[in-house]
């Protein structure tokens, strides 16, 4: 029987209120204090209209503040909402606007962003949990964090059921708007349930929290650790861009369990940051949303050989992971072949054809997945959610999601990953769509027409992005300007890093723009001076 996420958190604090369970820096949080702390927090939303199903936004950087406005957030019985800071102020409106939220949670140097935001929602209400004042912006302040901390902490009766949503993860969307993902109570904590047991998760443990709040790997760090009693460490995100800093954090914070997107792991062997027989105290890692290369794996296992590796896949719809692999041993070869594995408990996954009959080992084909980690579909989005949500052929009132990937089943009864069969990659670990890259770019008024294409690389990013433009006749264009422009619309992971200007795109046959083509331009093209950052 499942229960609501915050409730088997409460518990913990009850048992043990004086362990830490957040880290980040010099700051520390007992579960006793982040208890108090996020009570006060659910009895304030209640006080300003929160109600059961309403969404509550997050626009602050990771931090204890940040996992407290979660928790507070599920026990007003609410549905919390991240958002990525970084991202431009049109976009993040857009994602507001979408979720309807009822309260915009804020803290960090956010006051620019807010001012910014006030132009198109005007009257979207703040929830400062900042300490100090709250910023001088043209938006209306609900509350402070002096509000909440007149409550008692005192806890509170809960309507919500393990059935409501817990969570909206908004994504890129191939039309160039974000669609929200729904994620219940249920859904993450039947992936716990498998998860904990599996890895032996305890109070003892030490974890990182490596990926942002608006990445769906976070729900396993904080939910997976704060369960378990163990420690959360925040992993501070200006470390990514210094691999020898990262690996100090792991030493420093003598984590037992580090998971995070494979790219990273993949840098960090790049720049031999790893020492033999390092990390004393580390007992496994993890990694999810991306392939990892096999040089890289096998960097990493050679030099921790008492860790234990684990490769996890799943997409947002799914619930943070549906799939997973212990690899037993290094691979002898660079070329060696990683599957995904085993589905976890609870899911299944499926290798199907256009009909969706199953395909014969060895056979690549779609890949589905079935099982209790299904998101109920995208936020007010029926008819997206009926397309990639589809009945089961053999199972009437069950669904499918089709991931979109491509996959195959082996001999030895695992599955393998083929990569995308669309234009979603993966870079960095974020999921992306190309088209709504694309979208943005051919909305610049000094372009005629562009494409935007991934190209694979060996450096942190998995995926390189390229655009192949058009300029307007008249116009002088630099890349540099043309990337600036984007950023006002698109976050930093989605700009290209290679542009090519064309006097025109090429077409294949039927007329269509010949993306394989301008792919093999840009492999061929890999020049530094081309690389626009």
């Amino acid at each position: 029987m499942t229960t609501l996420l915050h409730t088997t958190i409460s518990t913990q604090a009850q048992a043990r209120p004086d362990s830490v369970a957040l880290v980040h820096g010099n700051e520390r949080m007992t579960y006793g204090e982040l208890e108090r702390a996020s009570n006060q927090l659910a009895a304030t939303l209640q006080r300003h209209g929160c109600r059961r199903g309403d969404r509550v936004c997050l626009l602050m950087p990771k931090s204890i503040t940040a996992i407290g406005a979660i928790l507070g957030t599920l026990k007003a019985d609410c549905a919390y909402v991240p958002l990525d800071p970084s991202s431009p102020a049109s976009r993040l409106a857009r994602v507001i606007a979408q979720s309807e939220c009822r309260l915009l949670l804020c803290a960090g140097h956010v006051a620019s962003t807010l001012t910014d935001l006030a132009v198109s929602l005007p009257s979207v209400a703040v929830g400062w949990l900042g300490e100090g004042p709250a910023p001088d912006v043209p938006l209306p302040i609900a509350f402070t964090l002096a509000e909440c901390r007149t409550h008692t902490g005192d806890s509170l009766d809960y309507r919500n059921t393990p059935s409501d949503p817990a969570y909206v993860m908004f994504t890129s969307g191939s039309t160039g708007v974000p669609k929200g993902v729904v994620i219940t109570h249920d859904n993450v904590a039947h992936f716990l349930q498998w998860a904990l047991p599996y890895f032996g998760t305890g109070p003892d443990d030490h974890i990182s929290g490596h990926p942002p709040l608006h990445f769906d790997l976070s729900v396993f760090d904080i939910f997976g650790t704060l369960s378990a009693g163990a420690a959360l460490h925040l992993v501070p995100p200006e470390l990514n861009l210094f691999p020898h800093k990262v690996a100090e954090f792991i030493r420093r914070a003598e984590l037992t369990q580090w998971f995070s997107v494979p790219s990273l792991l993949n840098y960090m062997a790049k720049f031999d940051v790893v020492k033999h027989d390092d990390f004393p105290s580390l007992r496994r890692i993890l990694w999810c949303g991306e392939v990892f290369p096999t040089s890289g794996l096998m960097y990493w296992m050679q030099r921790l050989p008492r860790v234990q590796f684990t490769n996890l896949y799943g997409p947002t719809e799914a619930t943070i992971a549906s799939s997973y692999y212990t690899i037993l041993s290094c691979p002898e070869r660079l070329d060696a072949e990683i599957p995904i594995g085993l589905p976890c408990g609870g899911e299944e996954l499926l290798v199907l054809d256009e009909m969706l009959n199953p395909v014969p080992p060895g056979v690549v084909g779609n890949l589905y997945i079935r099982g209790a980690g299904l998101s109920p579909g995208y936020w007010k989005e029926p008819e997206k959610t009926e397309a990639a949500f589809v009945a089961h052929p053999e199972h009437p009132g069950e669904r499918l999601y089709k991931t979109g990937d491509l996959a195959r089943k082996g001999a030895d009864g695992l599955v393998y990953f083929h990569g995308r069969s669309d234009t979603q990659i993966k870079s960095r670990g974020y999921r992306i769509e190309l088209g709504e890259i694309e979208a943005a770019v051919n909305a610049l008024p000094s372009l005629r027409e562009s494409a935007v294409v991934a190209i694979s690389t060996e450096g942190f990013e998995g995926m390189m992005i390229c655009c192949a433009y058009v300029v307007q006749r008249g116009q002088d264009v630099d890349p540099v300007l043309l990337r600036k422009d984007l950023s006002k619309t698109l976050p930093a992971y989605m700009l290209p890093a290679l542009w090519e200007a064309m006097e025109r795109l090429p077409r294949n046959a039927s007329g269509k723009v010949d993306r394989p083509w301008i792919k093999e331009y840009f492999y061929s093209k890999k020049a530094p001076q081309r690389n626009v950052t």
